[in-house]
């Protein structure tokens, strides 16, 4: 009996342990198989690429610091890299899924992702950041909920609603990629999808017969939260749901001062998130649209997505005519003010109480200034490349962030210009030395004749200008340095300019690019460097134990294990639900 008593105290003294070990910022662990299916979307089959045998992915649902392990499994026949988009991978670049960061994983292997969601809420995406690989699929939502504790700034919704709309092409992401590497354009995409899925047959002419239309069922008199990712090649897309308003309430991560708009411009990489209320008559379904913006509007009338919204007292289905977008094909004015209307709620609170106002970022002296400035695409070295500054960036085979840990030299250059270079271009691997825990701001100036987003991993930025012409010194007289929106994609208009500031306190290597899949794939990025001086492993975690290696270091890679990381994770929570009834069996005994 004695040993039967000081067995029960050991193993629940073991489960205490292992309790608390979890309790505090719980585990959240996904399973994703990577592979082609076929598809449909626009009436042509086509390989597209799913996760779990799904186009789009599975939604990750998580809460505020939630641990979270994601295991792989790629079935494509090329590497792969999972990005999550937004997410900001505090004291963790490791786990960016980027080659700066980031080895690929090959084909037929799997590697798991772990990191903490910390001190983040809002509405965030996932995509394949190799290869062109997003405009076959592959992407999914990742929803970020808050704490219990933390009130979010309105009514509890109905329910959830995620939207992915995005251009799309019935050509392969292989032949995609072909194009640009024999320096062609992409060209005019053949439509564009909403959930996978191709345009409700709302024009006869314009779209045929037989194409799966996403449809969305409600109720009537309810509030519900619609969460809306482009996540296309290149194309920004005005979305709207007819005779209905949408309540803006968070972007990315920051809620917004609440507005209501008759439709918005989702510029491609970014997220927003929508009240919607349900107070229309049923006596028809109603038009979700995505059209596209900038463009020759009857040239490219083809290419627009069309969805349902349909009540479930709903008497008939959509017809006539679709909602109109702005009126404005070439006056990207409207556009511009409707952006700068997107202002942070400083009174709300974010992941932690203290509203989100509490960073006074416009009180803050800035340390270092970079102009990027886009171009359209050029001859480098022969070949057709996109440019930063004048800078083309090559992706080392050697990942910056694993070249640091083992002190390989010669695979980047600390060097990036501050300003635009005045010779030719270069492609090279050039990067920002950022301040550890500096302020930088950062001018995006674009002399394209395209629109271009702009996406900075581990950060959130503000937002607090932009403009048409040159930007200038005297340009920080219109800065808005009290409610610029705090977000990681921003939109820079063709042959305008935007401005964010950054708070340099995440170490790490984090990726600076154009969200345009087509540039960003021929070099538009580069990547901030940011390091601890100090060289303590409080700032930044260690290099994680199932970390790939390659390029300069690929001898040190082992062979693929079996067990993955959520599978370690799984059996200890199975190892500690075996202790909690070994010692209820001794209890009763």
């Amino acid at each position: 009996m004695a040993l039967s008593k000081a067995l029960f105290l050991f193993l629940i003294n073991i489960f205490l342990f292992l309790t608390f070990s979890y309790a505090a910022d719980p585990f959240v662990s996904y399973d994703f198989e990577v592979s082609y299916i076929t598809a449909s979307p626009l009436g042509i089959p086509q390989q597209v690429i799913a996760i779990n045998g799904k186009f789009p992915g599975p939604i990750i649902n998580v809460t505020t610091n939630n641990n979270v392990a994601v295991n792989v499994r790629n079935k494509l026949d090329e590497s792969l890299l999972i990005h999550w988009s937004g997410i900001q991978q505090r004291r963790g670049s490791w786990q960016d899924g980027v080659l700066g960061t980031n080895c690929p994983i090959p084909s037929k292997w799997n590697w798991t992702y772990n990191f903490q969601v910390k001190d983040q809420i809002g509405s965030f995406f996932y995509f394949p950041s190799l290869h062109l690989q997003r405009a076959a699929g592959g992407f999914g939502g990742f929803i970020i909920n808050n704490r219990a504790i933390i009130p979010i700034p309105f009514d509890t919704p109905y329910g959830d609603i995620v939207i992915f709309i995005g251009d799309w092409y019935t050509r392969n992401h292989t032949d995609l990629r072909k194009a640009l590497d024999d320096g062609n354009d992409l060209g005019m995409p053949d439509g564009v999808l909403i959930n996978g899925k191709g345009p409700y047959r709302y024009n006869d002419t314009l779209v045929p017969d037989g194409i799966d239309f996403e449809k969305i069922e409600v109720h009537p008199g309810k509030t519900y939260r619609i969460r809306v990712h482009n996540v296309g090649v290149s194309t920004s897309l005005n979305f709207r749901i007819q005779s209905h308003n949408l309540l803006l309430a968070e972007t990315e991560g920051s809620y917004t001062v609440q507005q209501n708009y008759t439709s918005l411009d989702i510029h491609v990489g970014q997220s927003y998130s929508f009240l919607l209320t349900t107070d229309q008559n049923a006596s028809t379904d109603y038009y979700i649209v995505a059209s596209a913006r900038f463009v020759n509007e009857s040239r490219w009338q083809r290419v627009t997505g069309v969805g349902i919204l349909h009540y479930t007292n709903s008497k008939g289905n959509a017809h006539g005519p679709l909602p109109p977008g702005p009126a404005d094909q070439y006056d990207k004015t409207y556009s511009m003010n409707q952006a700068r209307s997107i202002r942070w709620n400083v009174s709300a609170s974010g992941a932690r109480p203290n509203p989100q106002g509490s960073f006074r970022y416009g009180s803050i002296n800035v340390t270092e200034i970079y102009v990027l400035k886009n171009k359209p695409p050029e001859k480098v070295g022969g070949k057709r490349r996109a440019t930063l500054s004048g800078v083309s960036f090559v992706n080392p085979s050697t990942p910056i962030r694993l070249a640091d840990q083992f002190k390989v030299k010669g695979v980047y250059k600390l060097d990036f210009p501050t300003k635009p270079l005045t010779g030719p271009p270069r492609a090279e691997t050039s990067v920002i030395n950022g301040t550890y825990r500096g302020f930088m701001e950062i001018i995006l100036q674009n002399n394209d004749t395209k629109m271009h987003t702009y996406h900075l991993s581990g950060y959130a930025f503000f937002v607090v200008g932009m403009d048409y012409g040159d930007w200038s010194d005297n340009s920080r007289g219109t800065y808005n340095k009290w409610d610029g929106i705090a977000r990681s994609t921003t939109q820079v208009y063709p042959g305008a300019w935007t401005a964010i500031l950054v708070s340099l306190d995440n170490v790490g290597i984090w990726n600076i690019r154009t969200e345009n899949l087509d540039s960003w794939y021929l070099g538009q990025e580069t990547y901030i460097r940011v390091v601890n001086p100090e060289a303590t492993n409080k700032t930044e975690l260690p290099m994680p134990d199932n970390a790939l290696f390659c390029g300069a270091l690929n001898k040190m890679q082992k062979p693929q294990h079996i067990t993955s990381s959520a599978e370690s994770v799984k059996g200890k929570k199975f190892f500690t639900w075996l202790m909690f009834v070994c010692a209820l069996i001794l209890i009763f005994h």
